[in-house]
């Protein structure tokens, strides 16, 4: 039972919530990307260099067979082995988009930290002649007291 609430004390932590939160956020942002670079800029990149498709941009390795090999598809489903340079390259581009946003948003966050250790920290005001002789007062009669 113990092992069983120690377990619990930990999952429920809020680093551990937050956590979780930014897997899920950023499992979604893949997918967008994901979809970003293979539905949009690969085609429109593909279109710009002459009709290239990148998806199915390889080149084959070994077709022991001679197995007919028009699209990296057919080439998988043969057992042909294939270099998938389109593949790559999508994943590159994947790779530096969510760098970039991620090289944005850190830079954004520390640039907030650093306004926020520039704001001038609220001193605790002087005590007030009144306080201070007050406090004067008290001490003065604590010793009297005591001597």
């Amino acid at each position: 039972m113990s092992i069983f609430k120690e377990f619990r004390d930990f999952a429920v932590k809020g680093n551990m919530i937050d956590l979780a939160i930014g897997v899920i956020i950023g499992a979604a942002f893949g997918a967008i990307v994901s979809s970003l670079v293979d539905d949009i800029f690969m085609p429109l990149i593909g279109l710009l260099l002459g009709g290239i498709d990148f998806s199915n941009l390889f080149v084959v390795l070994s077709n022991p067979d001679d197995v007919a090999v028009p699209s990296l598809a057919v080439a998988q489903e043969a057992g042909v082995a294939t270099l998938n340079i389109g593949l790559f390259i999508n994943a590159v581009v994947k790779f530096t988009i969510i760098a970039m946003v991620l090289f944005i948003v850190i830079k954004g966050i520390n640039s907030m930290k650093r306004e926020v250790a520039k704001e001038p920290v609220e001193a605790t005001p002087a005590p007030s002649r009144e306080e201070v002789l007050l406090t004067e007062i008290r001490d003065a009669i604590q010793a009297g007291g005591k001597a």
